[in-house]
């Protein structure tokens, strides 16, 4: 299997430490395939980032290796619904997939991510996706993306307090990590608070191999009708 792992932002360093955490979950003859946008901003942080991201993300997919399934590592699921235009092949948003595996596993779950200007955009989401009655609240920690570019302890310390009060007021049964860049941090808060927490990078790529095992390709009828160029 061949998986596309399409990072939206500019940021070659956070992209490539998305592909470490996505190899790692990785079965045996995966190849996960990392990209970024090389065009658009260096973090996506709310609805005009994500605007301006999907450009550069287009290019970055027509110009890939072939691949057998798509993910997108920005948590807002950035260009998600165009990107199942431009291919019949599975394409998964990290969001998406972490939403929809919280679920699985609990009744209610809290979101941790980011900054304050991206939880209304989450929030459309997990109601897009059906997931409201199941998503008790989406938290921001104040954190900076690029702030987790590298370990950075204020900003860790900044997301543990967050799940503190998602599981004393939320009365949360599970944490999403709201930001791709938290992707290395899901084993060790799992295992400090003592309840799962899904890294939407981790999900997405069990997601994607599931899909592929199963022969499931992006249906062409209707809304995802292969995009036309003009």
């Amino acid at each position: 299997m061949n998986i596309l792992l399409v990072n939206p932002n500019t940021s070659a360093e956070m992209t490539d430490k998305i592909a470490q955490s996505a190899n790692a979950i990785a079965s045996e003859g995966t190849k996960v395939i990392a990209r970024h946008s090389l065009q658009g901003p260096a973090s996506i942080e709310g609805y005009y980032d994500g605007a301006l991201s999907v450009p550069g993300m287009l290019a970055a997919i027509k110009s890939s290796p072939p691949y057998d399934a798509i993910i997108i590592a920005c948590f807002d699921d950035t260009g998600l619904n165009a990107v199942r235009c431009l291919t019949d092949k599975p394409v998964i948003g990290i969001g998406e997939a972490a939403y929809h595996m919280a679920s699985l596993i609990s009744n209610k779950f809290s979101v941790v991510t980011t900054l304050a200007r991206s939880v209304p955009l989450l929030e459309q989401n997990v109601s897009l996706y059906g997931l409201s009655k199941k998503c008790i609240n989406v938290r921001a920690s104040e954190v900076e993306v690029l702030a987790l570019e590298k370990h950075n302890p204020q900003a860790v310390a900044k997301i543990s307090l967050e799940i503190e009060q998602a599981i004393a007021i939320d009365n949360a049964e599970a944490i999403v990590l709201g930001c791709a860049g938290m992707t290395d941090l899901a084993a060790k808060l799992q295992k400090k608070y003592n309840l799962p927490v899904l890294d939407g990078v981790s999900c997405a790529v069990s997601l994607a191999e599931s899909l592929i095992k199963l022969g499931l390709k992006t249906s062409k009828l209707g809304g995802y009708a292969q995009a036309v160029e003009k």
